[in-house]
């Protein structure tokens, strides 16, 4: 599969117009269910035991997109099926008082993947330089001294994030960005299957209708957040959100490429606990014939 298609360069300015929020991929949704995901799932998924038993690296996953765009769904399909142990998921929500009180990018630090992990932040950071900007909710008291007017913060947070992310990748932490790109009539389809369907009720916020009045406010903030924090180090790729299970076989294939790239292998065992480890092969062995029945260990 060719996903650099959908992978943003770095400087490259971004015109969100000129991507497809669904396409004519060729693969029939039985297709992508029966057999594709569950094949690239399988992969990862043992790709991903070698990273946690290796323990050497990790990886930082980045979910960015407008509300219903598919975001928790992705996470329960494709991430749900990995080992649990190698798996952090963050969600992060509007900011609480102690994490006002400390630099933007303090919050995320919880959120980071240990080495052997795949770390999954459903929100992120890039939320500082999106719904602050499109609702001017920026305080006084995050603006830096040597800066005259709140809207050139927007350019020294988008040069932070990329030092952060570039940091992270410098000490063994892979950093892959996916931002879901979802039509607005897409969204109000879903918003509306929420809302009356008494078993989806529970997914629906009334702030969903109400950020929907800032869609074009919003297109923008992404446009100017992607061309400026997709880098080669931290690339973002763009998912033609409409179709969901294409989006999610997307996914699957990039953190497929990510793996990979990290080529982790199980570690091996050593000579001497390797002739250990068979003398303690034959005892159990023995132990089932009831040949070391009586032995003492």
């Amino acid at each position: 599969m060719k996903t650099g298609r959908y992978l943003i360069k770095e400087n490259q300015k971004v015109d969100l117009q000129e991507y497809k929020t669904t396409e004519e991929h060729g693969l029939e949704e039985a297709e992508l269910l029966d057999r594709r995901i569950p094949e690239s799932v399988s992969k990862l998924k043992e790709l991903h035991w070698k990273l946690y038993a290796e323990a050497k690296k990790g990886i930082l996953v980045v979910l960015q997109a407008m509300d219903a765009a598919g975001k928790d769904e992705a996470i329960s399909y494709i991430f749900s099926n990995l080992n649990a142990q190698g798996l952090k998921t963050t969600t992060l929500g509007k900011p609480s008082a102690t994490e006002l009180s400390h630099d933007y990018l303090w919050r995320v630090h919880e959120a980071l993947p240990a080495r052997g992990q795949i770390g999954i932040l459903n929100r992120s950071h890039y939320e500082e330089v999106i719904a602050p900007r499109v609702h001017d909710l920026l305080g006084d008291e995050m603006i830096p001294d040597h800066v005259s007017k709140k809207e050139d913060i927007w350019p020294i947070r988008y040069r932070q994030i990329n030092d952060f992310e570039r940091y992270m990748v410098e000490n063994g932490f892979l950093v892959v960005k996916f931002f879901f790109h979802l039509s607005k009539e897409e969204q109000r389809k879903r918003l509306l299957e929420r809302m009356k369907d008494p078993k989806k009720n529970w997914e629906f916020s009334f702030n969903d209708v109400r950020e929907r009045e800032h869609w074009d406010d919003y297109q923008k903030v992404f446009e100017e957040m992607l061309s400026h924090t997709s880098t080669d180090s931290a690339p973002w790729y763009v998912l033609p959100a409409d179709d969901e299970w294409y989006s999610r076989y997307l996914i699957t294939e990039v953190m497929i490429e990510c793996l990979e790239k990290i080529n982790p292998q199980f570690p091996e065992i050593s000579a001497e606990n390797r002739k250990k480890l068979d003398e303690y092969i034959e005892r159990l062995e023995q132990e089932q014939t009831g040949g070391f029945e009586n032995q003492k260990y």
